[in-house]
């Protein structure tokens, strides 16, 4: 069985010092017997992953270690951008790759994204691929081939045994801090066709074991209906992951 990852990708939000403080409290709010049933992910700001890390080594705490992106050269000339090789040396577990910000607003491309799971793995980290279709993508009923499309151009060349410990994020850019949240049969529906991808790809064996979560507008209402359907294995959690309240919630009730 695979165990559900909840991640809280908290974007450009948190100072380091209010990243601290949320970490300690979410310690408190998320017990160990919630850990038994569930992993769970924080992945604040650049400047936030030193002080996070530092909390959770000090404490040892159950949380993994989380960064929103990286480069895919281990160094060079590439102003403002961060390696990969620094956040491994920060004991980061999970990398989100091509989130739909990334792709939308910085213009990452599908061979770019390739690019940076690789670099993720090289350096023993886990990519958390996320891929997901605009609102107008799904009126035209492009839905499929946008994300199957993005699947390939990330996977295909991987070897079965590199893709089956990798996550991948669904994340549908319309339910992405709308309020609007795809159906869990939706969800469900996309995610089983995401893990078929993957069987084609690189078998089947890769496929059983790869963690598929759902991203976009999940809050505590709808993580239990969501992780109920057999082929969500968590949740991308944002705007509801900087509540650490309601991300406990989320983790307990993910579990």
């Amino acid at each position: 069985m695979r165990k559900p990852l909840i991640s809280a990708n908290w974007k450009m939000n948190l100072n380091h010092f209010e990243a601290i403080q949320g970490v300690q409290k979410l310690a408190y709010l998320v017990g160990k017997d919630d850990f038994e049933h569930v992993d769970v992910s924080i992945h604040p700001p650049f400047t936030d992953i030193r002080s996070v890390q530092t909390v959770i080594d000090a404490d040892k705490l159950k949380f993994a270690v989380g960064a929103q992106h990286c480069h895919w050269e281990d160094k060079g000339a590439f102003t403002g951008e961060v390696s990969p090789v620094f956040l491994a040396k920060l004991n980061v577990r999970y990398v989100i790759v091509g989130h739909s910000e990334r792709r939308q607003l910085f213009g990452e491309t599908d061979e770019l994204v390739a690019k940076k799971v690789r670099a993720v793995q090289r350096h023993s980290m886990t990519p958390i691929l996320c891929v997901g279709e605009t609102l107008e993508e799904r009126e035209a009923g492009e839905t499929q081939s946008k994300v199957l499309g993005q699947i390939r151009a990330a996977l295909t060349g991987l070897d079965s045994a590199t893709v089956g410990v990798l996550v991948v994020a669904y994340e549908p850019i319309w339910a992405i801090g709308t309020g609007r949240t795809a159906t869990s049969d939706d969800a469900q529906q996309m995610c089983a066709a995401i893990r078929e991808s993957v069987a084609e790809i690189s078998g089947r064996e890769a496929a059983d074991s790869i963690r598929i979560q759902y991203g976009g507008s999940v809050k505590s209402s709808n993580i239990a209906e969501l992780i109920a359907q057999p082929d969500i294995d968590g949740a991308l959690v944002g705007g509801a992951s900087l509540d650490p309240d309601e991300f406990a919630r989320i983790c307990k009730l993910g579990a």
